[in-house]
């Protein structure tokens, strides 16, 4: 993308009438956001969604003043700008109708690991909810996903600071511009988050927090990730929002189960109470259930002549042993195991290098 690409991009999105859909069309229609500055009444007219107000709009002038003075923002603070056509635009938001036609972004962010997961919350994290996404963080960082998360109070910033511990990269998502950041307080954890990814938005250097635009701020969080991880929500929350927008983009959805007189777990247990979301209660849970090819990621670890192993683990072991490639289903049912358990018990396994995946999600003893 050019400086002039930009410059006419930018402008196209000051445009009264023209969100994201609708630039998307023009563009698709015209072949270039500065060919639609050029079109007759007559070439845009057919266009789905077009009237003769927004053709009018098309005609302001004043939307290139607007555009110059961002390119000067983005040039002096060596802002990343990526079009929504672009190889570094990301790969799952592309295929989000709503996408943003423009992200901005800041830091060391690298998309070239499509591990990448959401997670999410109320900003009011319990104790519970941190051990759990304490261990659901430490589980996951042999495998090396992208955490990505609002920047917000509670779980957001939680989820971020672990990341950044295991040395996972980290994205927070944020619904204003680069020239500030929300929370205040959270000024203090820019610097290493940059370091370990970085930040990402759709909104110009001119936007400021406003409610609004937390919402649309959910679509990114939602649109760029694999799955959406919600850690623990009241009945009401933003983070059901982006839960919900996660399966409307047909992506994978995992709470985390709590109790029904907690205040915090009351979200989560109505994800999963109306099949909106799965049953998150380990690491082992969402990679299963996302098909992730462990060995891919993970180190190979040469079984070891004394491995220890725990009383159900060694039965595990010793049936796969007897009987070779097994489903996890099965597994749980021969061993009379809860298949809660047993998920997770196959992936300290595995790590532990005694039983590898196969396939058609069958596991077997090395």
């Amino acid at each position: 993308m050019t400086e002039q690409d930009l410059f006419h991009l930018l402008a196209l999105q000051q445009i009264e009438g023209v969100g994201d859909i609708m630039a998307k069309k023009l563009i698709n229609h015209c072949g270039s956001a500065s060919a639609i500055f050029e079109a007759k009444h007559s070439q845009l007219a057919g266009i789905d969604g077009i009237g003769s107000v927004l053709l009018r709009n098309l005609k302001n002038k004043s939307v290139f003043e607007k555009a110059e003075q961002e390119i000067k923002f983005i040039k002096a603070n060596e802002i990343d700008v990526a079009y929504f056509q672009d190889e570094n635009y990301p790969d799952r938001l592309k295929h989000c109708i709503d996408g943003p036609v423009l992200l901005f972004t800041s830091g060391n962010i690298d998309l070239k690991n499509k591990k990448i997961i959401s997670i999410v919350g109320t900003r009011q994290i319990t104790s519970y909810g941190m051990e759990f996404c304490r261990k659901l963080i430490e589980d996951l960082a042999p495998l090396h996903p992208i955490i990505v998360s609002g920047f917000a109070y509670g779980v957001d910033i939680f989820a971020h600071q672990l990341a950044i511990e295991h040395n996972l990269q980290t994205i927070g998502v944020v619904a204003h511009g680069l020239n500030q950041i929300y929370p205040k307080t959270h000024k203090k954890y820019v610097a290493k988050v940059e370091q370990n990814g970085g930040f990402m938005t759709e909104f110009w250097s001119s936007t400021n927090p406003e409610k609004e635009n937390f919402v649309r701020r959910n679509r990114i969080v939602a649109g760029i990730s694999e799955a959406t991880i919600v850690i623990e929500s009241a009945d009401r929350g933003g983070s059901l929002i982006t839960a919900n927008i996660a399966n409307d983009y047909n992506r994978d959805v995992f709470a985390v189960p709590g109790r029904v007189t907690d205040k915090y777990s009351q979200g989560c247990n109505n994800l999963i109470k109306t099949q909106k979301a799965n049953v998150l209660t380990s690491a082992a849970d969402l990679v299963y259930i996302l098909n992730w090819d462990i060995q891919s990621k993970v180190k190979p670890v040469q079984k070891q002549l004394f491995v220890t192993l725990e009383p159900d683990e060694q039965k595990v072991y010793d049936y796969l042993l007897k009987t070779g490639k097994e489903l996890m289903d099965i597994i749980a049912l021969r061993c009379d195991l809860p298949i809660y358990k047993i998920s997770g018990m196959l992936l300290n396994m595995e790590l532990k290098g005694v039983i590898r995946p196969l396939p058609g999600k069958l596991f077997e003893a090395v």
